[in-house]
């Protein structure tokens, strides 16, 4: 007969309990790379997913465009009552599955955004290290199919790496990015399809109104499709 395991201090027994009755958790496809490549890199990622949800707290309808892995989706998740995440990759949703919990019900679907809006209109949309991947001449494809997925009050969340920030990237990373800004090209943009815009910059884990140029990242905060 086996020797039940059990911890040192007590109050941890659980986490064997857990353990036992669903298993260990994935990183998914591309945070498992990250996370055996940059660790902190990790870190960075899932706090704008913090941000993006205490910002979206409490909205019913909520989809992402450009999921990835999906493995941030349940940080969004906590905060609302119903999630979309959709990517143009099949194979990350495929993969999805492998990660997602029925704890944390959130509906994954493939869908380019550059051919067609949602299928349905959301709240909110929130779309992360998806914009400077799209060329300048499908940026307004991109933007005007976020415009026709969100309700007449929707907000959108966009955020991206600065042009500033890209003297730093890797050759892998300058590779993708075809389409970064400036803080203030980014607003201007933003503004041609929002009614109102808030930006923020954004250095490592830390979100903040700054200097444009000496942020690593933006994020727009948008409201109201014109």
């Amino acid at each position: 007969m086996l020797k039940k395991l059990e911890t040192v201090d007590s109050v941890n027994q659980r986490l064997l309990e857990d353990e036992e009755q669903w298993g260990l958790e994935s990183l998914g496809l591309m945070n498992s790379s990250v996370w055996r490549e940059d660790p902190r890199r990790l870190v960075i990622t899932l706090a704008r997913y913090k941000f993006v949800s205490k910002m979206l707290s409490g909205m019913d309808r909520v989809a992402e465009i450009g999921c990835g892995d999906g493995f941030g989706a349940r940080i969004v998740r906590q905060e609302v009552g119903e999630l979309l995440i959709t990517d143009v990759d099949p194979i990350f949703i495929e993969q999805y599955s492998k990660i997602s919990s029925p704890r944390w019900p959130i509906e994954a679907q493939v869908n380019n955004i550059l051919e067609k809006p949602l299928s349905k209109r959301v709240d909110a949309i929130y779309s992360l290290d998806v914009m400077e991947h799209i060329s300048l001449a499908e940026e307004e494809i991109y933007l005007k199919n976020i415009c026709l997925s969100l309700n007449e009050v929707g907000i959108a969340i966009i955020g991206m790496p600065s042009l500033e920030s890209q003297v730093y990237a890797s050759p892998v990373s300058k590779d993708g990015h075809v389409n970064c800004k400036s803080g203030q090209d980014l607003r201007g943009v933003l503004r041609e399809y929002f009614q109102y815009v808030f930006m923020f910059s954004m250095n490592d884990e830390l979100v903040h109104t700054g200097f444009f140029p000496m942020a690593h990242y933006l994020i727009g905060i948008c409201c109201t499709p014109r």
